[in-house]
């Protein structure tokens, strides 16, 4: 192990009793990175040891620490081990690599329906998009697209999981967290044909 890798392990073990002792949480620790200049604004990316647990749209890196801190029970961590998924996403918008398969993802805190949306949804090709009730169909409850809206517009891994690539029966566009011009532009640098 190199030099500067046992360091940094020291220092995190130290920032992980300090941040223990200091607010009485003792999580495990997520590790975060930030995504400026992304032609669909500004991103941050969190993981546990299970994988990449959030990929939000945010105006800076301190708000999305706050949506950390308050989501998480461990102390949260800037760290390079996001790297795979940065250059994932940078490959992405540069049109080189449509697809986040080499990405792992943990959704286990989500509901089990909620689950199953995500799934069914990252299955969904670049350029392709499916409605709100196929996907509800797909994840076992046709009657469900409602739901299947709301665990959609509740992505913690947008992008990554495509939630923009689904739409409304009409083939309009529908809300989206990130904005709908953003889904619009993620939509269109994808290739998918609109109605």
């Amino acid at each position: 192990m190199k030099k500067n890798a046992v360091e940094d392990q020291a220092v995190e073990r130290i920032v992980v009793q300090a941040f223990g002792e200091l607010t009485g949480r003792k999580g495990k620790p997520v590790r975060y990175a930030m995504m400026a200049d992304t032609p669909v604004g500004t991103l941050g990316l969190a993981a546990g040891e299970a994988g990449l647990c959030r990929l939000e749209y945010t105006k800076d890196e301190d708000r999305f620490l706050e949506r950390l801190l308050g989501a998480f029970s461990g102390p949260v961590l800037r760290s390079d081990a996001l790297d795979p998924a940065l250059r994932a996403l940078e490959r992405y918008f540069e049109g080189k690599h449509l697809s986040f398969d080499d990405v792992r993802v943990d959704l286990s805190s989500l509901p089990e329906f909620a689950r199953k949306v995500l799934r069914e949804t990252a299955r969904i090709p670049a350029g392709r998009w499916l409605s709100y009730s196929q996907v509800a169909a797909k994840a076992g409850n046709a009657r469900a697209s409602r739901a299947a809206g709301n665990a959609l517009h509740h992505n913690p891994v947008a992008i990554i999981v495509p939630c923009h690539r689904v739409l409304r029966s009409d083939g309009s566009l529908g809300g989206y967290g990130g904005g709908t011009s953003n889904k619009e532009w993620l939509l269109q640098h994808e290739g998918a044909t609109l109605l």
